[in-house]
């Protein structure tokens, strides 16, 4: 083969590829969320069978626009049942969507081209569709006894 037409090495990957989550500075591991807003939709679990189901009703607390939390600081004790994503928790929470990063790069994948860290553009997830930006009504505005009608195809939710 011609040296010419070999690639040549990465002398610098990219952080998600050389650091393990558990070792990421809270600058890193912040960097990954895509800003998707899809971890922020309400769901419900089958309380026989575990089975979790995403709804199309996001958290008070999301901007329905840029998809960030309002409060994240202090998001906690605004909303008790916020959950924290940890490098643990992670690996523990299957209902992550397919192309969130953090599950991505536990599974030891690589983050697709419309990821910001990617694309080197925040917007770039809304223009690739994958955001929640125009598909969710925010849960201020649902009551929880009617969450169930508002369930939505989990494929929506995985496809990237």
């Amino acid at each position: 083969m011609d040296a010419r037409n070999t690639p040549a090495p990465d002398l610098n990957p990219p952080f998600w590829k050389t650091t393990p989550l558990n070792r990421m500075t809270p600058e890193q591991w912040e960097s990954l969320c895509d800003g998707c807003g899809r971890c922020c939709l309400e769901k419900l679990k089958n309380p026989t069978t575990g089975k979790v189901y995403y709804t199309s009703v996001a958290c008070p607390l999301l901007n329905p626009v840029t998809c960030q939390c309002t409060d994240y600081d202090r998001r906690h004790q605004q909303m008790p049942d916020c959950l924290t994503l940890t490098p643990e928790t992670v690996v523990r929470f299957r209902w992550l969507p397919k192309t969130c990063a953090y599950r991505l790069i536990a599974e030891g994948k690589d983050l697709p081209g419309w990821h910001p860290l990617i694309s080197g553009d925040r917007r770039s997830v809304h223009r690739a569709g994958i955001s929640v930006r125009g598909k969710a009504v925010s849960g201020a505005h649902v009551h929880p006894d009617d969450l169930s009608r508002h369930v939505i195809d989990r494929k929506l939710i995985d496809r990237g």
